[in-house]
């Protein structure tokens, strides 16, 4: 006869995962396009010696905000998930063209490390492990970053103590 298994019922002290803004910063590039195009293309009928130095503004424009939009979709599949036990702080990283990375830390042993500018507002949140420093939500906003390692520090502290 085998022993009943238990089943845990465990909760993190704090779980996040953190993934890139996704607003809409290209599609106003493309109207701002479309509308220069509208405008602009009187002019350019209206002056045939201005026809090549036009288009070859709107396809460079127009090839600018294609890369953007490349890479603001390769950014948009990159994410942080992080979570804080009593005994240890998992993160799981993942991006693209990467496999996911699993990475745990002893809760006792890691540091936060904050980067403030002039106004004391956070742009950066650094792990410091030992030699190691890994980034958290790098690709955040300055206000979701603040928000973020209030929170998190607070987790962090709770962890410290209850071991």
């Amino acid at each position: 006869m085998t022993a009943p298994t238990q089943a845990t019922s465990t909760t993190p002290l704090f779980s996040a995962t953190l993934k890139p803004e996704r607003s809409l910063h290209a599609a106003g590039g493309w109207v701002g396009l479309v509308l220069a195009g509208i405008v602009g293309t009187p002019f350019l009928i209206a002056m045939p010696e201005f026809l090549f130095p036009g288009l070859a503004a709107f396809g460079l424009a127009g090839g600018g905000l294609g890369a953007l939009g490349i890479r603001q979709g390769r950014l948009k599949r990159q994410s942080q998930a992080i979570s804080v036990w009593p005994d240890q702080l998992e993160l799981v990283i993942t991006g693209p063209g990467q496999q996911k990375q699993l990475r745990r830390f002893d809760s006792k042993a890691i540091r936060i490390r904050l980067v403030r500018d002039g106004y004391e507002r956070t742009t950066a949140i650094f792990l410091r492990h030992a030699e190691e420093e890994v980034e958290l939500g790098g690709f955040l906003s300055v206000d979701d970053k603040s928000s973020f390692a209030k929170a998190f520090g607070s987790a962090l502290r709770q962890a410290r103590r209850s071991i």
